[in-house]
């Protein structure tokens, strides 16, 4: 008998120390604990000690339930906020700084166009993922003013605050049903493909709606294009309010990329420009040019060889006005870019006469920003650390309408660069 109280007691104390892992009945235990003192199982010492252990357990799994009950309440409320604010963990913040010392130095000019200056450029941008369909940039930046081609800032004027502009605004709308399409509307990035900056100075954030697409076709072989139409100017000609009476720039381009071997990789292209009631537009005829009238026409290339010692790319861009009655309607540029002992190098050699690309748009750097003019452009960088860089531009130029008064004038421009990223 002995025995088997013993082993009953045992069995209890076991059942009683899983209470606190498993979950158990503790009305079930207290009934099964009065019957073993009531049958002469237990003794009373034995009665007394198994009931605080059966408190004991009772208080730990209450205390255990509420600690469940609790982390249940915080994860439901922390899932609904995080849905609240589930934007912001897809939001991206990119943004750069840059200091420039800048010399600019034009063959006849009496300190009018000559410079020798420290100028900054601080962009901030953040970019959201609002659903797997739809995104959203917006980007501030400096600039000395609201010219298009440049996010540039002097540093002068006795300390006082710098400007901040609305550099990109747009929505993107790339639908799952058709993979590689993008919509979009607003003040964005340039959509096109550019292989030089002849036609596009690099800055210039064009506003309208576009639409971008690519169709990989097979391994190594991929079509793509895009088209817009952007607005430059309300109301242009006066007669009215409708889009048709908009300074208005329509574009086209469709271009290929492919590669016939692991070591090389081609793009090739072609774009139109059509300018829409450009006939009244002076705010187009700037920087050299002597006709309103514009309808470009572009093809550009670009070669990249892998294997080599050093990487290799080969560049061109060709570009015609067929809308001008003026003879001096075409511009070319070819270059080349590789990296050499960490240095980043870039050369092109151009030639843009005066009425091959709109001046208001083209290359606010090379030969100060006008066109009629032909020359070198050598660019250098290197990374110091991640994000962060050093470089050199050298413009070696001639110009003709640089300097009003004389052609075929030196335009020599160096700028220094340290440049930041994040």
């Amino acid at each position: 008998m002995q025995r088997v109280t013993q082993m009953t007691v045992a069995a209890l104390c076991g059942g009683l120390l899983m209470a606190a892992s498993v979950p158990a009945n503790a009305a079930v235990d207290a009934k099964l604990l009065e019957m073993l003192k009531a049958n002469g199982s237990i003794s009373q010492a034995q009665y007394a000690e198994l009931q605080a252990e059966l408190s004991k357990d009772q208080a730990a799994q209450a205390q255990q339930q509420q600690a469940i009950a609790a982390a249940s309440s915080k994860a439901s409320d922390l899932s609904a906020f995080e849905q609240k604010v589930a934007w912001a963990a897809k939001t991206q913040f990119k943004g750069d700084v840059r200091v420039r010392q800048e010399t600019i130095k034009i063959d006849g000019q009496n300190n009018s166009q000559d410079k020798d200056r420290q100028r900054i450029r601080a962009r901030l941008g953040a970019y959201t993922e609002i659903n797997p369909q739809v995104s959203t940039g917006i980007r501030i930046a400096t600039g000395g003013s609201n010219d298009a081609r440049s996010t540039n800032q002097d540093l002068d004027g006795y300390f006082v605050k710098k400007d901040l502009w609305l550099d990109q605004g747009y929505i993107d709308y790339h639908p799952d049903a058709i993979k590689n399409l993008h919509i979009i509307g607003g003040k964005m990035n340039q959509p096109w493909v550019s292989m030089g900056d002849i036609i596009w100075d690099s800055d210039i954030n064009p506003e309208g709606l576009a639409v971008t697409y690519s169709l990989p076709i097979s391994k190594g072989f991929e079509l793509f294009g895009s088209a817009g139409n952007y607005t430059l100017k309300d109301n242009i000609d006066g007669d009215g309010t409708q889009f048709k009476n908009d300074l208005r720039l329509n574009a086209g381009q469709l271009g290929v990329k492919f590669a016939p071997i692991d070591m090389l990789k081609f793009t090739a292209g072609g774009s139109v420009y059509q300018y829409q009631n450009d006939k009244d537009a002076a705010a187009l005829s700037v920087n050299g040019n002597n006709t309103n009238r514009f309808r470009l026409l572009e093809g550009f290339a670009q070669m990249d060889i892998n294997g080599l010692a050093v990487p290799l790319a080969l560049y061109g861009q060709y570009v015609v006005n067929n809308a001008t009655d003026s003879d001096e309607d075409t511009g070319w540029l070819t270059g080349v870019k590789t990296k050499v002992f960490g240095f980043n190098l870039d050369y092109n050699y151009r030639d843009t006469q005066r009425n091959a690309v709109v001046g208001a748009f083209t290359d606010s750097d090379f030969a100060n920003g006008t066109t009629g003019s032909r020359g070198h452009k050598l660019k250098v960088g290197y990374d110091i650390d991640k994000n962060f860089a050093v470089g050199a531009t050298y413009f070696l130029t001639k110009a003709d309408f640089a300097n009003t008064a004389r052609r075929d004038a030196d335009a020599n421009t160096l700028q220094l660069d340290v440049e930041a990223k994040f």
